[in-house]
């Protein structure tokens, strides 16, 4: 019996140095895991519409790269935070359903994706890099539409910035969450529910934003997203009552632009300011 009870404890104690050593790798790899992003040469060229130029802000430490459709006669301006994988290149396909809608596209690649600079370090430096950039831009829409586009990853940095603008006086004339998720803890939760929330560095919480968004406000989700469950959304719209949700019936994370009812529904948004 000792020997069995020595045993035991061995085991136990090597399982105990075994999760140890998990989270803490965790600690100070989670960027890896939830940043998947797409690395391009400078030399790369984006796009090769006419009307869609590249652009390049300088956030502290960086250069951040992106795309800035100017359609002629445009009402407004869309500013599209994408997802957490891929570039503006493999993001940016469809200038043409821009154009329909009279709305300029500005879109910019986070630290590390795409022709970007720096590496993305903490929650603080990322939606302080999209604040950044609005800035920069915003000036030339100071009279016109703004619309606030947040796809997946980019939905808690979309809301985010749609209340500090609120806050300031300047709300978006919309936002725009599309496959949201209520934050970065309820993802951990849903995909690694043994990691403790004290280790999840990006809380990225939408929730926390989207009862004080003060513009319109829609949610639009694909039914079959294994990803990021549409449940997010509807948590997100019991919340937010005031929101549009739309639902794409079979649609899934990736697949969701594919569907006539998802470009139906983001029209809508675009023709609604």
């Amino acid at each position: 019996m000792p020997r069995m009870k020595t045993l035991l404890i061995v085991i136990a104690g090597s399982v105990l140095a075994l999760y140890a050593a998990g989270m803490t790798w965790l600690w100070f790899q989670q960027e890896k895991l939830l940043f998947q992003p797409t690395v391009l040469p400078a030399d790369y060229v984006l796009s090769r519409h006419s009307d869609v130029r590249e652009v390049t802000v300088a956030v502290p430490g960086a250069q951040l790269s992106g795309l800035h459709l100017q359609t002629p006669g445009a009402k407004g301006v869309v500013f599209f935070l994408h997802g957490n994988g891929g570039d503006v290149s493999t993001w940016f396909i469809d200038p043409e359903f821009y154009r329909q809608a009279r709305m300029d596209v500005v879109m910019i690649d986070y630290r590390g994706y795409g022709k970007s600079t720096g590496a993305i370090s903490s929650e603080a430096q990322l939606r302080s890099d999209v604040r950044a950039v609005w800035q920069h831009f915003a000036p030339q829409y100071a009279d016109k539409k703004v619309v606030l586009l947040g796809r997946s990853l980019g939905t808690a940095l979309a809301a985010g910035l749609s209340v500090e603008l609120a806050e300031q006086g300047k709300p978006p004339d919309a936002t725009l969450l599309i496959s949201a998720y209520q934050s970065m803890l309820q993802m951990a939760t849903q995909h690694y529910p043994i990691v403790p929330h004290a280790l999840v560095r990006y809380r990225l919480h939408t929730d926390q934003a989207v009862s004080r968004i003060r513009s319109p406000l829609w949610l639009i989700h694909g039914e079959q997203d294994e990803l990021i469950p549409h449940a997010h959304s509807l948590a997100l719209h019991k919340l937010a009552p005031q929101a549009r949700l739309v639902l794409i019936p079979g649609a899934g994370h990736n697949n969701l632009q594919m569907f006539d009812s998802y470009l139906k529904a983001v029209r809508a948004v675009l023709d609604s300011v």
